[in-house]
């Protein structure tokens, strides 16, 4: 263990040698790695692997805080790329409202793979909003970085972020029992995406609704639903879809919005059904 953080020190330093402040250039973009959460296939992980070149150099770093188990999050977001022979990889679990250590945030703005665990998306954000820890991301994206993350992890990735909550319905469900206004609450992401709204676990827990709600109050943004195991990736304008399932991207290219009572209605929505292989394209 003391090994690897020698080699992760001098790793950050060689990388930080004549870098300039890049954060949030994008002119100068990674990759992203959205995977809609169950489990992850090793044809999956070995893609998120290969991406971020971790087979030839680099690290990968670990972030648990979507995770009530932050410390289990870690040992398993570890082991599935340890198992897989991947030895440069470490957790680091930044506190909400404590000053982040200088060395993490060094070695987080360096790091070759971002991996977000699954969650709660609200946790995550509550930590990292406003802070040198979202600073830090960017600027691994912007030097190149692969930015992963599963469930809770990929709904960070876009800039209006689901929450999960209901506003109209304050017990939590897994999928919206309607198609209503003013209904779905949305707060601030990453911001990695600004032209869509991410879903996870899609197919499995039938999320149909919240994402077709999603599209008809924010018609300017696609609604791109992930499945379990698969992920997408994206690079540059072209997101391919990775994995075993499927990924169902909705427009609204009218922007069409009609109402009765609470009930929302639209016409001409658009949904497109991606498999394994298929890519398509996606403005960020």
């Amino acid at each position: 263990m003391q090994r690897f953080h020698l080699l992760l020190l001098l790793a950050v330093l060689i990388a930080s040698c004549g870098q300039n402040d890049t954060s949030r250039d994008k002119s100068i973009e990674g990759k992203l790695f959205i995977i809609g959460g169950g489990s992850r296939p090793e044809i999956l992980l070995n893609r998120m692997i290969e991406e971020a070149g971790l087979w030839e150099k680099g690290y990968a770093i670990v972030l648990p805080m979507a995770s009530e188990e932050p410390d289990t999050a870690i040992y398993y977001g570890k082991k599935q790329l340890i198992d897989l022979g991947m030895t440069r990889v470490e957790g680091l679990h930044f506190i909400r409202d404590k000053e982040p250590n200088p060395g993490w945030i060094d070695s987080l703005a360096n790091a070759s793979l971002i991996y977000i665990s699954g969650g709660d998306q609200n946790r995550f954000m509550s930590t990292v909003k406003g802070t040198a820890i979202e600073e830090a991301i960017w600027m691994a994206y912007n030097h190149g970085a692969v930015i992963a993350g599963t469930s809770a992890g990929a709904a960070v990735m876009s800039e209006k972020m689901i929450t999960g909550n209901e506003l109209r319905y304050p017990d939590y469900s897994e999928t919206f029992r309607n198609i209503e206004s003013e209904n779905i609450e949305l707060d601030r992401g990453l911001g990695l995406i600004t032209t869509a709204i991410i879903d996870q676990h899609f197919v499995k827990r039938s999320r149909h609704n919240r994402l077709i709600s999603a599209v008809i109050e924010h018609p300017g943004l696609l609604g791109i639903g992930i499945d379990e195991a698969t992920a997408i990736l994206v690079t540059g304008n072209t997101a391919e879809v990775v994995g075993d399932s499927q990924v169902l991207v909705f427009k609204n290219p009218l922007g069409s919005k009609h109402f009765f009572k609470e009930k929302l209605g639209a016409r001409q929505i658009r949904l497109d059904i991606y498999l394994p292989g298929d890519t398509f394209k996606i403005l960020k």
